[in-house]
């Protein structure tokens, strides 16, 4: 990878927050409007994969075998349905990934490395969004060390805010030890409903105490953008007129904005 592309790492340790989906969703608006992406899938559950239609006996090549040097990123990536939009897939191998490199002693900077040195890619991608499992293990501490920037879904809910305290301090210790470049992108709110009292609270504390960090956009809680993955497409590709495909639409314009204003800090 080359210096103009931006890796955005998708995280949060709490499960079922929406992050998969935002990482789908976000990388299939940027491909939409004109970007070329490619996803890397570090999560053991391979939901990304699977929700891009790629199946788990096409998944040859994988991140596990790039994180441990068997492959290239080049040679793991795999084209999707989406044009533009290329994924690295998982497989349950990322399991044993802490057990496997856990003595090593740049077992941090596995993937960062992996991505500098992928010669192969330079200039092709202008974004790579990583999809980490829910926890802060070593695979998340590798994509946040080989990223520029950290997305955050946060589902509007009443522990909304518990989590996110912890992601944070750990943002913080990567920079301060690994990756001082290191930025939070920005926090996306998901699966909000509007007829809730309770989630619009929660959107008006997480923008209280995180001020301009928050995006403007907020994802809807969606049937379609629900019923998508079980037919391994992208809710764009789904059902482009849905309120949460168009969501994801304007949080892409939203993250390029970002994106230019960080570049340019």
């Amino acid at each position: 990878m080359n210096s103009r592309t931006r890796i955005i790492t998708v995280a949060n340790q709490k499960g079922g927050v929406g992050k998969t989906t935002t990482a789908i969703n976000l990388a299939t608006a940027l491909a939409a409007i004109g970007e070329r992406v490619s996803i890397m899938d570090l999560d053991p559950q391979g939901n990304a994969s699977t929700g891009l239609g790629v199946e788990r006996q096409e998944r040859l090549v994988s991140s596990y075998d790039v994180l441990t040097g068997r492959a290239n990123v080049a040679q793991a990536s795999m084209q999707t349905a989406v044009p533009g939009l290329s994924i690295v897939p998982s497989t349950l191998d990322l399991l044993g990934i802490e057990m496997e490199i856990s003595g090593a002693p740049d077992r941090v900077l596995k993937l960062r490395k992996a991505l500098r040195d992928d010669e192969s890619s330079n200039g092709l991608y202008s974004y790579v969004l990583i999809d980490c499992p829910p926890s802060l293990n070593l695979l998340t501490l590798n994509a946040m060390a080989a990223a520029d920037s950290v997305l955050v879904p946060l589902q509007c809910e009443f522990f909304a805010l518990e989590g996110l305290s912890q992601l944070l301090e750990t943002v913080e210790q990567i920079r301060g030890s690994i990756n001082p470049s290191l930025e939070i992108q920005g926090i996306v709110l998901t699966m909000f409903d509007r007829r809730n009292n309770l989630a619009n609270q929660v959107v008006a504390d997480v923008r209280s105490y995180m001020g301009d960090t928050v995006y403007e956009t907020i994802i809807p809680r969606n049937v379609r953008v629900s019923e998508a993955p079980s037919y391994g497409k992208p809710a764009i590709l789904y059902d482009l007129k849905c309120s949460g495909s168009q969501a994801y639409l304007q949080l892409a314009s939203e993250v390029i904005r970002r994106e230019r204003r960080l570049r340019a800090a």
